[in-house]
């Protein structure tokens, strides 16, 4: 499975997420070697907190295979998933995720918790973190800068 071009069209779906004023996450649901979703950041735009690229392209790639069992699927994503996207994955049963940049704030596979890989909980997905680290994290680097320089910009004292 070729992980840069997946991670990839991951980070052009992120870059959906920008234009529309969102914190530029993209994911990719791969099922065989074909996309089965894909999906960016739509929180700001929905009006939604569980609008997150991972949460939108599950429910794609559940309605594509018409079952919520996606046993075979691996899902790319362009930063560590938070808590509530971990906790969807292991219901919905990605076998893995590739994602690019670590979540220090709210990493829940393995930078904070664990719980894709969490005993108790009888998970196990195969985790692999930093494919095309440094771009994933760049967009989100420039992404927040861009904001405080607006919410700076704004301010007057």
């Amino acid at each position: 499975m070729d992980y840069d071009y997946y991670m990839n069209e991951a980070i052009r779906e992120a870059g959906k997420a920008e234009e529309s004023e969102d914190v530029p996450i993209g994911c990719v649901i791969v099922s065989g070697d074909r996309i089965i979703a894909r999906a960016h950041n739509q929180v700001e735009l929905l009006k939604d907190a569980t609008a997150h690229a991972e949460m939108i392209a599950l429910t794609q790639a559940e309605s594509y295979q018409e079952d919520w069992r996606l046993n075979d699927a691996v899902l790319f994503v362009t930063k560590e998933p938070c808590p509530m996207c971990a906790g969807a994955i292991l219901q919905s049963r990605i076998k893995k995720v590739v994602y690019g940049a670590p979540a220090p704030l709210d990493g829940a596979a393995g930078t904070v918790i664990d719980l894709l890989r969490n005993a108790e909980l009888g998970s196990n997905v195969e985790c692999i973190g930093g494919i095309k680290e440094e771009e994933c994290r760049k967009l989100l680097r420039d992404f927040f800068k861009k904001v405080r320089s607006k919410i700076f910009s704004e301010k007057k004292f």
